[in-house]
């Protein structure tokens, strides 16, 4: 017997939900010309993918459309909120697809279906899921492949780099921690930004390994060492002057202090939109970009 040829798991990923898309009613076989996101990480896969959306929903910050998205997305009409999106306006577009959630558009799912094709995905942080997903349901399963590919190559070469870089410490912890008006949010290991740490082989306090959901909410900031960690990704809302007043004083604060973090200088600034908000494969090669950028400044330093 010939062996069975060896696929890269990112292959295997695209090659079974393509086959699992084109068994389900509804899912056209030609590629949609016309498609309409309904969560950010999908706007962000469809360019990720060469698609120019028909229509998408306003983003949560940088309004009306992140920044790094503009340059692709600038003349492209808009369908209201995210959890909010307008069914009329939807209409008017005539799209081939829609892309939606179950975690955002469950309620409204029936309506879609009797506008167009969609594709329901389950959730909105999912950003290889999403991306294998809209590959196959639009006819780009190779270009799918390619960019799944090039994320493995990167996660692995920055991963040397950061076991290089911590030596004997490695994997050391992480906390994620969004810093907002009136409260901290720290992201788990099952978030956005969490499951590509993990990926890249940071490790996690117990606190965070035992936690159930996507984030922790400290109301208080006697609560911080429940989050202490070798290494701290703060981010805040660029929009928000009183989230960025509420950190200039945390780092006051005598709880603030004696964390391990910040006794060994590990707390690194990273941008709110590609941890965050993005949810697609472009805001994850973003966070990849900003963790190479900021190691490589602290080994320098």
């Amino acid at each position: 017997m010939q062996p069975e040829p060896r696929v890269h798991p990112s292959r295997r990923t695209v090659l079974r939900l393509s086959l699992g898309l084109l068994a389900l009613p509804g899912i056209a076989r030609a590629a949609p010309l016309r498609v309409v996101t309904l969560f950010q990480g999908s706007a962000d896969s469809a360019v990720a993918l060469g698609v120019t959306p028909c229509g998408v929903v306003d983003s949560w910050s940088e309004k009306p459309m992140y920044r790094y998205l503009r340059p692709a997305l600038a003349a492209v009409p808009h369908v209201g909120l995210e959890t909010q999106p307008s069914l009329e306006d939807i209409v008017l577009l005539k799209p081939d697809l829609i892309v939606a959630s179950r975690f955002r558009n469950q309620r409204i799912a029936p309506l879609l279906e009797q506008i167009s094709t969609v594709l329901m995905l389950e959730e909105v942080f999912e950003f290889k899921r999403t991306l294998a997903m809209m590959g196959a349901a639009m006819q780009r399963q190779q270009q799918a492949m390619d960019l799944l590919g090039k994320w493995q190559q990167r996660v692995t070469q920055l991963r040397s780099q950061l076991q290089a870089k911590f030596a004997g410490r490695w994997p050391v912890t992480v906390s994620v921690l969004d810093i907002r008006e009136d409260h901290i949010r720290s992201y788990l290991p099952t978030s956005f930004a969490g499951s590509i740490l993990s990926e890249l082989g940071f490790d996690w306090s117990p606190a965070a390994r035992a936690a159930s959901g996507v984030s922790l909410k400290l109301s208080s900031r006697e609560s911080l060492p429940v989050v202490d960690a070798d290494l701290f990704f703060i981010f805040q809302r660029a929009d928000s002057k009183t989230a960025q007043q509420s950190y200039a004083a945390l780092v006051q604060h005598p709880f603030w202090q004696p964390l391990r973090a910040v006794q060994d200088r590990q707390v690194w600034r990273v941008d709110a939109v590609a941890w965050s908000l993005s949810g697609g494969i472009l805001g994850a090669n973003q966070m990849l970009d900003e963790i190479a950028r900021v190691a490589m400044a602290q080994s320098a330093s």
